[in-house]
């Protein structure tokens, strides 16, 4: 048996396909690979067909230059040994490169050449653009030895930081694009500030809750025992203020918008967070999120704190449970789940998740975690998510 390969560019336009089809079905040629794509309107069509019968091979190649001809479209073919063909490979990735500015031509220079250096065969490479800006890029890639993932990670991150594009590298397995849960950190995540700092400012204690807060963020001391500290500053403080600033609190870009579009296809969000339900309660009726955890302050008799917080400590063990326990209730695998945090209490609730991302965060999280968004809004994240950036433009 001859493998015959047929190379097909040109023009595209509908029917092309098609009809070489019906010639490849006219003659009973085995299809053994195909692949197809259109760049700025140029097609390019490539099949591997095998012949069962060696004589035939004059009359299926003059069909095909005739239908070619008459198609306006170029045509080129070769025949194959059976033992160069070899689509067998141990592990396919995809590298998702994000920039609301524009991919740049040195970017794509220094992560194909990178890519090369690693051994990695890049397979396919789809411009996931929704205009004439290159935005939004996938890299496929294959490999038959076993991937150092952490190490090419903390490679790719190198190249991010250098050329301000966000990336993130994922199996191409069934889980990919069947994530179902969102859960969000709320300070510095779904919102722009640290809610404890703006109480501690109405408090007097500002600098002081400031310093212990990067403290806790980076990693430097306990969570819990920070919580505690910072709470303690904010005794007698009257629950009006922390009505009054609850409207003031800004989103982080792109939120409202990625919560709109990862609900209407069915996602379910929540936010878990080691800050406090006066607060998440708020952001869950405003943003219309399915769940909300954070610590409980207490209030005196007369609406006033009291500088002590009730119940269980959501750190950052507790906020990796949550998460846990919110997929069971959805029953819907840990695979399927997407993380968004930024400091280092966030880091298990990372892990646990399917999808653990880095949004804007400390160095050590982004160094940590298994995806880093560090450049765009929070609708640059759809773009991990597989939901095309045609589709965010109608919210």
């Amino acid at each position: 048996m001859k493998h015959l390969l047929l190379n097909i560019s040109g023009l595209d336009k509908p029917g092309i396909t098609a009809s070489l089809s019906s010639l490849i079905a006219k003659h009973n040629l085995k299809i053994n690979d195909i692949g197809q794509s259109v760049t700025h309107g140029l097609l390019s069509l490539s099949i591997l067909a095998q012949m069962s019968n060696s004589d035939q091979q004059d009359t299926v190649l003059k069909d095909f230059l005739f239908e070619t001809k008459n198609l306006g479209v170029e045509f080129d073919y070769k025949f194959i040994e059976a033992q160069n063909i070899n689509r067998s490979y141990a592990q396919e990735f995809i590298i998702s490169c994000v920039s609301p500015e524009g991919l740049s031509s040195d970017f794509f220079k220094d992560i194909t050449s990178f890519c090369a250096k690693k051994f990695l065969n890049l397979l396919n490479i789809d411009n996931r653009s929704s205009g004439n800006l290159l935005t939004t890029l996938d890299l496929c890639f294959v490999c038959n030895d076993p991937l150092d993932l952490r190490n090419i990670k903390t490679s790719i991150l190198e190249i991010s930081k250098k050329h301000c594009v966000d990336l993130s590298i994922v199996e191409n397995n069934v889980f990919r694009f069947n994530k179902r849960l969102i859960i969000f950190d709320m300070d510095s995540t779904l919102i722009q500030t640290e809610v404890i700092e703006e109480l501690a400012m109405l408090a007097g204690s500002g600098p002081e809750v400031k310093a212990i807060t990067n403290e806790a963020m980076e990693g430097r001391i306990d969570f819990t025992q920070s919580l505690h500290k910072r709470v303690s500053t904010l005794e007698g403080l009257e629950r009006s203020k922390l009505d009054n600033l609850l409207d003031r609190i800004p989103l982080t870009e792109g939120v409202e918008d990625f919560i709109k579009i990862v609900k209407s296809l069915g996602f379910k969000v929540g936010v878990i967070s080691g800050g406090f339900t006066f607060f998440t309660d708020h952001f869950k009726r405003k943003l219309g999120l399915d769940y909300a955890f954070a610590n409980k302050l207490q209030f005196d008799n007369e609406g006033k704190l009291t500088g002590k917080v009730e119940g269980q400590i959501v750190d950052a063990t507790q906020k990796s449970i949550l998460l846990e326990l919110i997929a069971q209730q959805e029953s819907i695998s840990l695979e399927q789940v997407v993380a968004i945090g930024d400091g280092a209490n966030d880091l298990e609730m990372l892990s646990t998740a399917g999808m653990g991302i880095a949004f804007h965060a400390k160095e050590v999280v982004r160094k940590s975690a298994g995806h880093q968004m560090s450049h765009g809004p929070m609708t640059s994240i759809l773009s991990f998510l597989g939901i095309p950036e045609s589709y965010s433009k109608g919210f």
